[in-house]
C-alpha cells in the first residue's frame, strides 16, 4: 500500500468496474432509501431487466424482512460470484477515483473514493478514532445486515465520509485536473438521480492528496478548528451509512476472533470503500429532522420542559430556541446557557425522559408543513428545530461525543449515493 497513506486510516483501493455495461442499468441508488415506496424499487426493476446491475448485488432494505430474506441474500451472493466468474469486472489496482455527482438541483458534488481501515474506525461514543460515527448507533440493525455482508465475496458501498476542510485542500484541486486523469465513466442516473462522472487519479495526484488529508489532522489544525489542545485527531465524520460501516466493522471483529493476529492485515474485509465529500462542499446541504409527539397534554409537556431547564421560557431569545405547535397553538421555547452544543440534544434529552416517564410516542418528520399538521392534531405537539450549520457538524462530535439521534438529513432520497464501484472483501 502506498506509504503516504498509512496514518490516514484511508488509503487507494482495488475497484471493480463493470468492463461493458449500460451504466444508467448498473447504477442503483443506496439500499437504504425509499423503503416505503415498493413502486420505486419495482421502476428500477422494470429499468433493469436481464441487465448487469448493482440491483443483483445489493439487498433494498425495503426487502429486509421478507419471509424469503435468506434466498435473497443467497441470490445475491450468487450474482456476486457470478459476475465475478464471468468477467463482468475489470479492476483498478491502487487507485483513488475523484467523482463529480450532479445532483437533483443541478448542483455538482465533489467526492474521492478510496477504502477506510476498520482499525481505525470506531462508533463509539466519545471515541477518540480517526474515523467516527456522527449519531448514535442503533445496535440492533446491525445483525441482519452482517448477514447479507458476512459471505458476500465483495462490497458496494453507500458510505460518505465528510472532511472539514474549509480551505478545499483535497478534493476541491481535482476538479482542474480531471483533464490529466483517466475518465472511467460519465453516465445519466437512472430514477432522476442526475449525472455522475468519474476519473482515475494519477500517481502524483495520490500523493498530493495524502498529503492534503494528513495537513487536516494535525494538533495544529485540530487546535485552530475546534479551539482543543492534545484533542485525538478527527479526520473522518460518517456523514451517510453509519450502519453499513458498522456493519463492516462487525463483519471484519468477527473474521478476526478466527484469525491469527499476525494476518488480520491482510483481511480484505479489514477495509472499506467509501465516498469522501468535503463538509464545505457547496452542493451539500443539511436538513432538519423535527419531532412530534403523539399520545400527550401538549401543555403539560411543555411546562415540563421550560421546568427541567433553568431559565427556560417562553419567546425567543439566547440560548437555544425551538418552535412548537399543537392544537392551533404556535411558540417558541427559549433554553439559556445550554449545556450542549445543538437545539435538537437539548430538546431530545429532555424529550426522552418525558417519554419514558409519562408514555407517548416520539416520530422524527422531515418538513416544516408536515411537522405543524401533526402536531396540530388532539394529543400531539410538534417542535421544529433550527438547522445544523455544517460548520457546527465536526466540533460537536468533538465536544459531545456524538449528535443525537436523528439531528439532519444530507440532502433528499434521490441525491445519495448510487452503487457504481465495487471491491473484493474475499
Amino acid at each position: 500500500m502506498n506509504p503516504k497513506f498509512e496514518k490516514l486510516g484511508f488509503y487507494p483501493a482495488g475497484v471493480l468496474l463493470p468492463k461493458d455495461a449500460d451504466m444508467t442499468k448498473w447504477a442503483v441508488v443506496a439500499c437504504d432509501q425509499f423503503t416505503s415506496q415498493p413502486s420505486y424499487w419495482q421502476a428500477v426493476e422494470d429499468t433493469v431487466g436481464d441487465a448487469p446491475s448493482t440491483l443483483r448485488l445489493i439487498l433494498p432494505e425495503a426487502r429486509l424482512n421478507d419471509p424469503d430474506v435468506d434466498g435473497h441474500i443467497a441470490a445475491i451472493n450468487d450474482s456476486m460470484q457470478r459476475y465475478l466468474d464471468q468477467g463482468v469486472f475489470r479492476e483498478l489496482p491502487e487507485s483513488l477515483i475523484y467523482i463529480e455527482r450532479t445532483q437533483s438541483d443541478g448542483r455538482i458534488r465533489r467526492g474521492l473514493i478510496g477504502m477506510v481501515d476498520l482499525e481505525q474506525y470506531d462508533f463509539t461514543p466519545g471515541s477518540g478514532a480517526l474515523i467516527r460515527a456522527t449519531e448514535g448507533t442503533v445496535l440492533s440493525r446491525i445483525p441482519p445486515r452482517v448477514r447479507v455482508r458476512q459471505d458476500a465475496p465483495v462490497e458496494l458501498p453507500h458510505v460518505m465520509l465528510l472532511i472539514d476542510d474549509p480551505d478545499r485542500t483535497v478534493i476541491e484541486p481535482l476538479a482542474a485536473a480531471s483533464g490529466e486523469m483517466e475518465k472511467l465513466y460519465d453516465f445519466d442516473l437512472q430514477q432522476g438521480g442526475g449525472h455522475l462522472a468519474g476519473w482515475r487519479l494519477t500517481a502524483a495526484q495520490t500523493d498530493a492528496a495524502a498529503e492534503a488529508l494528513a495537513g487536516l489532522c494535525t494538533e495544529a489544525e485540530m487546535e485552530r478548528k475546534y479551539g482543543m489542545k492534545g484533542a485525538a485527531p478527527l479526520l473522518f465524520a460518517v456523514g451517510d451509512g453509519n450502519h453499513s460501516l458498522a456493519t463492516a466493522k462487525q463483519c471484519y471483529e468477527n473474521l478476526k476472533k478466527v484469525t491469527p493476529e499476525a494476518e488480520w492485515a491482510a483481511l480484505p474485509a479489514r477495509y472499506a470503500l467509501v465516498e469522501v465529500v468535503n463538509n464545505h462542499d457547496s452542493a451539500l446541504t443539511f436538513e432538519p429532522i423535527h419531532r412530534v409527539v403523539f399520545g400527550v397534554e401538549p401543555e403539560k409537556l411543555l411546562e415540563a420542559f421550560k421546568a427541567c431547564y433553568p431559565g427556560a421560557h417562553e419567546g425567543e431569545g439566547e440560548g437555544h430556541t425551538v418552535a412548537y405547535t399543537y392544537a392551533g397553538r404556535t411558540g417558541f421555547v427559549t433554553v439559556p446557557q445550554p449545556r450542549v452544543q445543538l437545539a435538537v440534544g437539548t430538546l431530545q434529552a429532555f424529550l426522552d425522559d418525558y417519554v419514558k416517564a409519562n408514555g407517548g410516542e416520539v416520530d422524527y418528520i422531515h418538513g416544516d408543513a408536515v411537522t405543524d399538521e401533526l402536531g396540530a392534531k388532539p394529543g400531539n405537539i410538534g417542535f421544529k428545530l433550527p438547522a445544523m450549520g455544517k460548520e457546527q457538524l465536526f466540533k460537536t462530535v468533538m465536544a459531545d461525543g456524538v449528535l443525537p439521534r436523528k439531528t439532519f438529513s444530507m440532502g433528499h432520497a434521490q441525491d445519495k449515493r448510487y452503487y457504481v464501484e465495487a471491491r473484493k472483501i474475499k
